[in-house]
């Protein structure tokens, strides 16, 4: 096979000009550009795509850090970036970390020693300083999801507080005014955001005259068998009557402990679940949720992630928030009972 060294000998040219006419950094008189071009056309040269990208300064592959690919949410967003820059002739190298604080660490100096042109960075855990640290020492990195405190890369989530708001406000317009709210932790902003969205929605449809019972922990299917189960053990005459499970995999640990446990959606208790990846249309019942657009996500994370400046910034990363949409079903009813402040309080 004819290399890049014949093509220059054939020309009469050396092999950097050769090198930088096909890179397109520089212009040629036109007898010089056709000698080249019949010399390639002679000899069948094929250009070396791996040799380009290394002249040029770039490898044209994105790395993808998540936490689990068999997470419905994860996988439909891994499949979104996939997709995307397949559209834009880049390659996408994966890295699942098993939400291992250690592996992230690991996958990030892989990263930064691999030459991918950038990173697509997603936590399901609270941040800690060598992440950050980690993260900052990257010329091209976007935040998806989850937040990583203290660094300087672009971010992008669903509206949260927007999705919990939304939450909220539908369940007090049914009529519930003892609820409880599962998943999430302060220190991630996803918890502390669908918290605050939905104590924000429920006060402004019930005022004051609620209670809120709080369930918190990692957005997986056991955490949801937990809740489900800290929730049948209690009085059915003291329970919450409505429960917001603020993930696709907490939804589905609950509904499994609800059904084990002989309590009825919604006529017992009336359900609302977050993220809406998963096919929640297909459970008995179908499950009132918020739906996060995931692979809008994706797909705008790795837009951003081609348009960043690798020079350092000044002033501080951007945050961008995409909105969420609550999708009714048939897991919300009024409550079995009116609201009894000062029974609930004897309970705590």
């Amino acid at each position: 096979m004819a290399n890049l060294q014949d093509v220059a000998t054939a020309a009469g040219v050396s092999k950097t000009t050769v090198s930088r006419y096909l890179n397109g950094s520089l212009e040629l008189p036109e007898r010089t550009a056709t000698l080249i071009d019949t010399a390639i056309r002679a000899l069948d040269y094929t250009p070396n795509p791996h040799a380009r990208r290394l002249s040029l300064g770039r490898s044209d592959t994105i790395a993808l850090i998540v936490p689990d690919i068999s997470s419905p949410f994860f996988a439909a967003l891994v499949g979104a970036v996939e997709a995307e820059a397949s559209d834009m002739g880049l390659a996408l190298a994966l890295y699942a970390t098993l939400n291992c604080p250690e592996r992230e660490l690991s996958y990030l100096d892989l990263v930064r020693k691999g030459h991918a042109d950038g990173l697509i960075f997603i936590t399901n855990h609270a941040s800690s300083p060598d992440l950050s640290a980690k993260i900052n020492s990257l010329p091209r990195c976007v935040v998806v999801d989850e937040n990583v405190l203290d660094t300087h890369a672009p971010k992008i989530f669903c509206d949260n507080r927007q999705g919990g708001w939304l939450a909220g406000r539908h369940l007090a317009r049914a009529g519930h005014r003892h609820v409880l709210f599962v998943g999430g932790v302060d220190q991630m902003v996803s918890g502390e955001r669908r918290y605050a969205g939905f104590v924000a929605g429920m006060t402004e449809v019930a005022g004051a005259d609620l209670r809120i019972d709080r369930s918190c922990g990692p957005y997986t299917t056991e955490a949801g068998r937990a809740a489900g189960r800290a929730f049948a053990a209690q009085s059915p005459d003291l329970r919450p009557t409505a429960i917001f499970a603020t993930s696709d995999e907490l939804l589905i640990g609950l509904y499994e402990v609800l059904g084990q446990s002989g309590i009825r959606v919604p006529d017992q208790v009336s359900v609302i679940g977050f993220d809406d990846v998963g096919p929640l249309h297909l459970f008995a019942p179908a499950v009132t949720a918020v739906r996060q657009p995931v692979r809008e996500l994706g797909q705008r994370a790795l837009r951003l992630l081609t348009r960043i400046d690798p020079q350092p910034a000044e002033k501080p990363p951007s945050e961008e928030l995409l909105p969420v949409t609550l999708i009714e079903r048939n897991s919300v009813a009024p409550p079995i009972r009116p609201f009894n402040r000062n029974a609930n309080s004897e309970e705590s």
